[in-house]
Formats: C-alpha cells, sequence, structure tokens
C-alpha cells in the first residue's frame, strides 16, 4: 500500500512537471492560443508605429493645409507656346532633367494659328507666412499672365508675383484673404544627412495633394548640365521620394515637418530621382525676392574648379582645399585684381574656401561694389589680392561651331593639332584674338581623353607658354618624362570659356 502510494504521487509529480514543461515549450514558440482578453490589450499594437520610424501620416496631417495647387495661365496664338527657362540649361527638349507640368491641351484639339486660347499649366507651393507669402519654382509661373492659387482644395485666388530668381529656379508670389493663413516652418538643409526620411506634397498630374515618402539619397549633386548661367549654383537634394509632373515648387519635408528642400527636377530616363533646391538657399534669396522683386550678386568673374589630387600635384598644393581658378574673363573685377589662371583660392576675406561652393555662396551673398579680399596660392606661394565685385548678369550662352580636321600627329598623349591658318579660322568660327593650335582628334583611349581635352578645343599654352606652331607643341610633349604633367590650358569655343587639362604622361 505504501509503494502503491509512493508510485501514485511520483506518477503524479512526472505528469506535472510534463504539463510545465510542454506549456513553457509552447509558449516560446507561440503556438499557445492567446485569450480574447489577451488579443484586445495588444490589439493597438498592430496599428502603432514601428519603433524609430516617424509617423508619416501626422507629419501629412500637419503639413497638408500648408500645401497649395498653383495654376499659371498664359495667353497666346495657334501652336504659340510659352517658353520656360530651364535651371539645367536649354529648353528641356533633349535635356534629361523634366519638369513638372501637366500635359498642355489634353482634349487635342487642332488651334487656329490666328486665334488667341488659354495655355493653362500646373505646379505646387506652400505657405511661408500667414499673411499670404506662397514660395514655388520660377518654371512654374514665368511668362504666366494670370496666376491663381488653391487652397485646401477649395478656396482660389487669384496670386501677385513679389520676385523670382533664373539662378536658383525660385519664385514668391502672394494672396490676399480674409483669415491667416497656416505657414510651413523651414528647416536646416546643411544639417540634413543622406539616409533621412523625407516626405514629397504637391499635384503629381492633378492628382491633389499626394503624399510621397522616401529618403535623402545624396546631396551637393551638381554638375547636371554644362550652362555656366545656372551651373555654378547648382547644388541639389537627391531624394527617390516619387516625384511627377505637377509635384513641381512643392515642399520636401523632414521627419519634423520642416521644409528642407523645393521640388524641382527629376531624372527622365530613371525612376525616383528627383532633385530639390535646399531650402538654405531659399532662406539666402527670400529677403531680396521680398524686397526688391529680383536676386542680385557679387561677381568675380573666373571660372573655379576643386582642387583633387592631379591638381594638387601638378601645382605643387600641399592640400586639394581651395577653388582652383581654370579661366578669368577679359576686364571683369578678378582679371582686374591680378587673379590669373593657375591660381589656387584659399580663403576671401578671412573665410577659408574648402571648395567652390564656398567661394561661390560667399561672393553671391555680397552687393555688387563690395570689396572682397582673396588670398590666392601661385606658383607654391601665397598672394593677396583685392576685388570690387560686379554685378552677375542672368544669361544664357550657347555656341555651336562646327569641327574640321587636318594632321600633325602626336601620338604619345593621344591628340592631333593644327595650326590656325586663316582657312582654319574660318571654318571653325573663331575670333581673331583666339591664339593655339586647334585639337582635330582625340584617341578614346589616352592620356589626353582622360584630361576632358575634346575635338575642336583650342590649346592656348602649354606648361605656361603660348604655342603657335605643331613643331613646338611636339618638342615639348617629346620631351617630357614618364609621370609629368603637361599643364594644357584649353580654351573651348562651344562654352566660351578656358580650363586647365592636366595629362599625365604615360609609357
Amino acid at each position: 500500500m505504501e509503494k502503491t502510494t509512493k508510485r501514485a504521487l511520483s506518477l503524479t509529480a512526472l505528469i506535472a512537471a510534463a504539463v510545465v514543461f510542454g506549456m513553457v515549450v509552447a509558449s516560446s514558440v507561440n503556438i499557445t492560443p492567446r485569450s480574447e482578453a489577451q488579443h484586445e490589450a495588444s490589439a493597438p499594437r498592430a496599428h502603432a508605429t514601428t519603433p524609430g520610424a516617424p509617423s508619416f501620416a501626422d507629419i501629412a496631417q500637419e503639413a497638408m493645409p500648408s500645401v497649395v495647387s498653383i495654376t499659371s495661365t498664359d495667353i497666346v496664338k495657334g501652336s504659340q507656346g510659352r517658353r520656360y527657362s530651364n535651371p539645367f540649361g536649354g529648353d528641356g527638349g533633349g535635356d534629361p532633367f523634366e519638369f513638372f507640368f501637366g500635359p498642355g491641351n489634353p482634349h487635342g484639339r487642332q488651334q487656329n494659328d490666328d486665334e488667341e486660347h488659354k495655355q493653362v499649366q500646373g505646379g505646387t507651393g506652400f505657405i511661408i507666412s500667414d499673411d499670404g507669402y506662397i514660395v514655388t519654382n520660377n518654371h512654374v509661373i514665368e511668362g504666366a499672365d494670370k496666376i491663381e492659387v488653391r487652397i485646401n482644395n477649395k478656396e482660389k485666388y487669384t496670386a501677385k508675383l513679389i520676385g523670382h530668381d533664373t539662378a536658383t529656379d525660385l519664385a514668391l508670389i502672394k494672396v490676399e484673404t480674409k483669415q491667416r493663413l497656416t505657414p510651413l516652418p523651414l528647416g536646416d538643409s546643411e544639417r540634413l544627412r543622406v539616409g533621412e526620411w523625407v516626405m514629397a506634397i504637391g499635384d503629381p498630374l492633378a492628382f491633389d495633394k499626394t503624399v510621397t515618402v522616401g529618403v535623402v539619397s545624396a546631396k551637393q549633386r551638381s554638375g547636371l548640365t554644362a550652362d555656366p548661367a545656372t551651373r555654378s549654383f547648382e547644388n541639389y537634394i537627391q531624394t527617390d521620394a516619387a516625384i511627377n509632373f505637377g509635384n513641381s515648387g512643392g515642399p520636401l519635408i523632414n521627419v519634423n515637418g520642416e521644409v528642407i528642400g523645393i521640388n524641382t527636377a527629376i531624372f527622365r530616363p530613371a525612376q525616383n530621382i528627383g532633385f530639390a533646391v535646399p531650402v538654405n538657399t531659399l532662406k539666402q534669396v527670400l529677403p531680396q525676392l521680398r524686397e526688391k522683386g529680383k536676386v542680385t550678386r557679387g561677381f568675380l568673374g573666373i571660372n573655379i574648379v576643386n582642387v583633387d589630387s592631379d591638381r594638387a600635384a601638378a601645382f605643387n598644393l600641399k592640400t586639394e582645399d581651395g577653388a582652383f581658378v581654370e579661366s578669368v574673363e577679359s576686364g571683369k573685377p578678378a582679371d582686374k585684381a591680378g587673379v590669373k589662371p593657375g591660381d589656387t583660392i584659399v580663403k576671401v576675406d578671412s573665410v577659408p574656401v574648402k571648395e567652390t561652393r564656398d567661394l561661390i555662396g560667399y561672393v553671391s551673398g555680397k552687393a555688387p561694389g563690395s570689396k572682397v579680399q582673396l588670398e590666392v596660392i601661385r606658383d607654391g606661394k601665397p598672394v593677396e589680392l583685392t576685388a570690387n565685385l560686379a554685378e552677375r548678369k542672368d544669361e544664357t550662352s550657347g555656341k555651336e561651331p562646327e569641327k574640321t580636321a587636318s594632321d600633325d600627329s602626336h601620338e604619345r598623349i593621344g591628340i592631333q593639332v593644327t595650326e590656325l591658318t586663316p582657312q582654319v579660322r574660318q571654318m571653325e568660327r573663331l575670333k581673331a584674338d583666339v591664339n593655339g593650335l586647334l585639337v582635330v582628334h582625340v584617341k578614346e583611349v589616352s592620356a589626353a581623353a582622360d584630361a576632358g581635352i575634346q575635338e575642336g578645343d583650342i590649346i592656348t599654352q602649354v606648361n605656361g607658354q603660348k604655342v603657335g606652331s605643331t613643331e613646338d607643341f611636339g618638342k615639348v610633349v617629346s620631351r617630357a618624362k614618364k609621370g609629368d604633367y603637361l599643364k594644357l590650358y584649353v580654351y573651348h569655343p562651344r562654352a566660351n570659356v578656358s580650363t586647365f587639362a592636366l595629362v599625365k604622361i604615360g609609357d
């Protein structure tokens, strides 16, 4: 009896232990069914934001009332269309960037060439003050006879153009309303980091208040076009937040609900490669847009590039800091101050110049007529210069002389050059003051091609010495040793600028 009782108790303990162990195991693999109370208590978690991620719904709800739809109307005759200034140069026909307008004449009706009709285009903007000031892109409203703004998808107002700036593609308009408006706060685009979440709000293809989300893909995108009128100001935020026709002028917003960019362009061949003007650029030009209706900028009259390892080695620079002077416009402030091609500007008014953007931003922020102190490195030594700034003109350039060909090959660096005879000058349409050697052929795989030399360029100097004969040029090339740099000063007729081409001698 005693043995039986002990046996029963042991069996009971064993069973109990097995049950407990089974519950623990089942719970660990999540197969224990939850009670209804458990299910109800945990239900709200299904709607909670993922830890660390922003609540995009809250950001959109807060920002939406401050984003407006813009309609610009132009009165034209027949097939005559409004021409928009392209901040990337050209008329947009063959440009890889596409601006965000909806399709014109959507019903496909034929237009009488002698009959006036309305050309209506759409874009986006956002409110920056409670008294009705609105920011958008210049190309959204440029040339319009009438600008209309729709707020909250209801009220429609006729807007007044306050100011616009082609170089940055920004415009300021204003509406008069009875009620105070809700502005969007402006953030700090300098603090923006690659990989941060951003939100774009706008009217793509006339779909009002569309919200898309992505990240900052890159910052300080530049070199997107060859137009010198706008190239100096290229400083775009790249994002993969989907933006389309009609988003132009709308805000790019960070997770704090602040505007950090103004959506401006997309890269046509790709998906979700968009560009926005940094909000700090807007902050710089906004006072002038309000007060003068335009932006006036200081101007030196130089073509500059960042210092790279090749330039640092060729020009005996200790670091890669500074703005390297490729060319100087004759008679302009820099020329009068004594700046020369090959100089590296390292300071302006005691402000360090790490890259070209530092110099451009500082000089552009100064009023025309202001004096600036420049510290340049020339032949390895510092030189102090003083320049009186002129006013930067808003102008475009574009020359397309056709090329001819000749002989006189220098196989060592991969180019053929010829002298500028009267016949060559006439065919190339070169001015009388242009001297040097015409590049008639560049090998695709060569040191010259790597340095950016192209057919049609004019080599005016080699290692600081003017060249006018193919014989002299050939002697300089033949004397160069392996690893040496040939510092070719090259005039580009199409762009009407001169730059240094650093050709490194190989085997």
